[in-house]
């Protein structure tokens, strides 16, 4: 028998977990879109009439309660709160911005800003990115953002307000900022193009979702720490499975790591002013899934390898072979979520070579070894 799921969801949470639904038909499910920006009394007759086995939801304020006390087995993609007997799926917002203030460190930034909303989400992702930068010896300047509520998403008409362009005028250059998601780091964009502030040069912006339309629009085109939002996808359909199937769901919220941050051109590489360290950090990015060697790169750049380890540990408080090895194991790690590939082929993929070498890097790196990385960020399923 065909089961109904209703999807609840915007335009955008269409394109971003619906692709990863449609392998779910051919396990006889059928898949009902209703716009959850409809007015209440209307979305709940709609899903009522539709009779569904099961509820597929953006979160949104006061409707998600709603549709949760409608009493069917219900999935939240993307939240961290939990409603009785429904599961939440979503990203995990604090590595959002631990993700966005690495890639800053690592391209020698010494200034750091961070433009939010005031929502969990955004408190969440100021947090990850501020906690990162403070541990590394690091202060961030934060401007609160005000945000519509009316307003959607994609949308974009406002001016950027003129404290927001003063705050950008008074920072220390060059700076790394933050925009907690990619339509704040696209007015982030504007109010620097309007204070005649060279990006990256001047400031380097970094956003989050990495959503095309809005990155692809910005003026620089916008960076953005990506999110896994297929994975994401496959989790809740993978979970209205298992509801059906009378599994209990988890007590805690289902929690995602972030991908990478996708390079565009509101940011550069390497922000330091020494041309030699500056050289070496492309150098490594650049080649790091290769057979490279720290000696092997000071002989090709024809620097000095005492010189230089002293500039990294001055600079960027670390050693070009401990920078090689985050490089790796940051490639690792997409790897590992974004593909099922055996440890032996991510090994070689992201430059380590030999499974048992990447093993022990990627633990000293994280904390655990690459297994425990993969069934966090992919066996949350049931």
């Amino acid at each position: 028998m065909i089961s109904r799921i209703v999807v609840t969801t915007s335009d955008l949470f269409v394109r971003r977990l619906t692709p990863a639904l449609t392998s779910f038909v051919r396990d006889e499910h059928e898949f009902r879109i209703i716009d959850i920006y409809r007015p209440a009394a209307e979305l709940r007759r709609l899903i009522r009439a539709s009779r569904p086995a099961a509820i597929i939801t953006e979160w949104l304020p006061k409707t998600t309660e709603m549709i949760v006390k409608l009493g069917y087995p219900t999935i939240i993609a993307d939240t961290d709160e939990i409603y009785p007997g429904t599961v939440s799926i979503d990203v995990d917002d604090r590595k959002v911005g631990e993700t966005a203030a690495r890639f800053f460190l690592e391209a020698g930034y010494r200034h750091f800003g961070c433009v939010y909303f005031p929502s969990a989400y955004g408190l969440q992702r100021l947090q990850g990115f501020t906690d990162y930068l403070s541990r590394h010896g690091h202060t961030c300047e934060a401007y609160q953002h005000e945000e519509p509520e009316t307003r959607h998403y994609m949308e974009s008409w406002e001016e950027p307000p003129a404290s927001l362009r003063r705050w950008l005028r008074r920072l220390p250059k060059p700076v790394g900022i933050f925009a907690i998601h990619d339509p704040l780091g696209r007015v982030v964009c504007e109010a620097a193009m309007e204070e005649k502030l060279q990006s990256p040069d001047d400031l380097a912006i970094v956003g989050a979702n990495n959503d095309e339309l809005v990155c692809g629009l910005s003026y620089p085109p916008l960076s953005s720490v990506s999110i896994p939002w297929h994975h994401i996808g496959a989790l809740a359909g993978k979970w209205t499975q298992s509801l059906l199937e009378g599994v209990a769901p988890p007590a805690s919220p289902i929690l995602v790591p972030p991908g990478p941050v996708i390079q565009r051109r509101s940011t550069t590489l390497t922000a330091v002013d020494d041309g030699e360290l500056r050289r070496a950090l492309q150098y490594l990015r650049e080649r790091h899934i290769d057979e490279i060697t720290i000696q092997g790169m000071c002989e090709d750049l024809r620097v000095s390898r005492r010189s230089l380890e002293r500039k990294f540990q001055t600079h960027l408080h670390s050693s070009p072979h401990d920078t090689l090895s985050r490089f790796r194991t940051e490639t690792a790690k997409r790897l590992l979520i974004e593909t099922d590939l055996p440890m032996a082929h991510i090994a070689e993929r992201s430059g380590f070579g030999d499974a048992e070498r990447f093993s022990i890097v990627f633990r000293q790196q994280t904390g655990q070894p690459p297994s425990t990385f993969r069934k966090s960020a992919k066996g949350s399923s049931p």
